[in-house]
């Protein structure tokens, strides 16, 4: 399948993505991005990684970090396994062939400093599928709902340690609830919307700690693009520079 090269970090950082089959978004550059790793948190796992990108932002940004990236699709950890070569991580960079749903075969119990996900949203039964399966598989609900990824998440991350989330944001109150039966006590957010001046956020981040305190950080707006049909804002600019 072809293949094409994209590079992040003004050329630091590059990725091969297929062409024809699932791509990251603005999604997985907003998720690292959000990610606040301290000293001791060493051990990040990424679920439902796709090609790896998120992992790779945050072994770029962090180099003291070990990523364990997985996903169901082989084709997506042949692509992981390319990208983390080429960019020099093999020696802190694990790519996983698993489902989330068997969390308990491939890491133990709170093992965790930090765990992100990107999941899939779409429906099953709402909307059209995409015709290339893998696509489907990664924008579709078809191989494991929220629950099942928070629930990943939760089983994964250590005591105190956090999880962070992006997610449509019509769907947050899913999200928060679906935390809240795990013990993941969400702790910092952020709607993300396309422009300023629209009425309802695209996204939200979610930043949760599993047993954490009560008390919860909400970010001011951020914006994807400086205007409707304009370029992409400052601060998004930023994030594909550093």
């Amino acid at each position: 399948m072809k293949k094409t090269f994209d590079t992040l970090f003004q050329g630091q950082l590059h990725c091969n993505q297929y062409e024809q089959g699932y791509r990251f978004s603005v999604d997985a550059v907003l998720l690292a991005h959000f990610c606040r790793l301290q000293k001791s948190d060493v051990r990040v796992l990424d679920l439902c990684c796709g090609c790896g990108v998120v992992g790779l932002i945050l072994a770029y940004r962090h180099p003291c970090v070990n990523i364990s990236a997985v996903d169901l699709q082989p084709c997506m950890i042949e692509l992981v396994v390319e990208n983390v070569r080429s960019n020099g991580y093999t020696d802190r960079f694990t790519a996983i062939n698993g489902n989330v749903g068997n969390i308990e075969q491939y890491s133990r119990p709170e093992s965790f400093d930090l765990v992100v996900c990107n999941p899939p949203y779409g429906k099953i039964a709402g909307g059209r599928h995409n015709l290339i399966e893998e696509v489907a598989i990664a924008r579709h609900e078809i191989i494991g709902d929220l629950q099942s990824f928070v629930r990943a998440a939760a089983f994964a991350v250590k005591n105190r340690k956090k999880v962070v989330f992006v997610y449509p944001a019509a769907h947050t109150g899913m999200l928060i609830s679906a935390m809240y039966t795990k013990r993941l006590t969400v702790k910092r957010i952020q709607s993300v919307y396309s422009y300023p001046g629209l009425q309802n956020a695209r996204l939200v981040l979610v930043e949760a700690v599993k047993n954490g305190g009560e008390q919860c950080e909400v970010l001011p707006p951020f914006y994807i693009y400086s205007q409707k049909n304009g370029g992409y804002s400052p601060a998004m600019e930023a994030m594909y520079r550093e």
